[in-house]
């Protein structure tokens, strides 16, 4: 996942939307978001080479989403998947403040990282580039490869697109959600971040929707837990050169003790 903005207990009888590209080299094995076999409680797409995941939730409310951080020249070989950071969420019962604490121990194992983990009451964001865990409180949020709103220009672009669908009506559009991470108009070359990338590759990746021939979106996805218990998990995938190669609609209920629906 390389770029997502959420909704978090911001939308009246919508606790958790959020708009999502996941970019990543096309070579690399993914399997489409569905009810996972080996956890029916999961709905999610699958890393097909590590089998973590990059956004998924659960039939008990439970969410959770990751992005790499961008910093060139400082990764370790061996590190864990960051994907498993998803994975492991989901199917634990630990609350997202005690699944975050227990991450911020160990974090400076893996490669950089965002993670925000979530139920129907609260969500929690935690970076091993940044503090310790921090409680979301409701509002708007956009992340990409660096800190939490930190405002690159295809972040600050896609959360105004965002944020202009939900002052549209009561019900998001979700042609409108998806059109909002379908931009493929790169950042001009004074507004790039400076992150230690060659100038095209800075080009190429600023952009909220990446078409390369090796590397570029190879997902959108829309994820919607309503408060009445109805979740929706909506997948676009894409071909390297930009053409949709299928799509996934999943449904399900989802309900959980704790909730406390505002």
């Amino acid at each position: 996942m390389c770029l997502a903005v959420l909704a978090l207990h911001a939308l009246p009888d919508i606790p958790v939307l959020i708009a999502a590209n996941r970019d990543e080299f096309h070579q690399r094995p993914t399997l489409p978001a569905a009810q996972w076999p080996d956890a029916p409680e999961v709905y999610a797409g699958r890393d097909g080479l590590a089998g973590g995941s990059w956004m998924g939730a659960t039939t008990g409310g439970r969410y959770a989403l990751v992005t790499n951080f961008r910093e060139p020249g400082k990764t370790i070989a061996d590190a864990p998947s960051r994907g498993a950071l998803v994975e492991d969420y989901l199917r634990d019962n630990a609350s997202p403040a005690d699944y975050l604490a227990r991450i911020h121990a160990v974090g400076q194992a893996y490669n950089g990282f965002n993670l925000i983990v979530g139920d129907a009451d609260e969500a929690w964001y935690l970076s091993n580039r940044d503090g310790g865990p921090r409680a979301l409180a409701p509002g708007v949020y956009a992340l990409s490869n660096h800190l939490l709103d930190t405002p690159w220009p295809k972040l600050a672009r896609t959360k105004a697109a965002f944020e202009a669908v939900l002052r549209g009506g009561p019900q998001p559009d979700l042609p409108a959600l998806m059109a909002a991470l379908a931009d493929r108009d790169p950042a001009d070359d004074a507004d790039l971040p400076a992150t230690g990338l060659p100038l095209d590759r800075e080009r190429l990746l600023s952009s909220p929707f990446i078409v390369s021939p090796n590397y570029g979106t190879r997902s959108s996805s829309v994820l919607t837990l309503r408060g009445d218990g109805a979740g929706r998990l909506d997948e676009r995938r894409f071909a390297p050169d930009g053409s949709v190669s299928g799509e996934s609609l999943l449904t399900f209920s989802w309900h959980t003790p704790r909730a406390t629906l505002r």
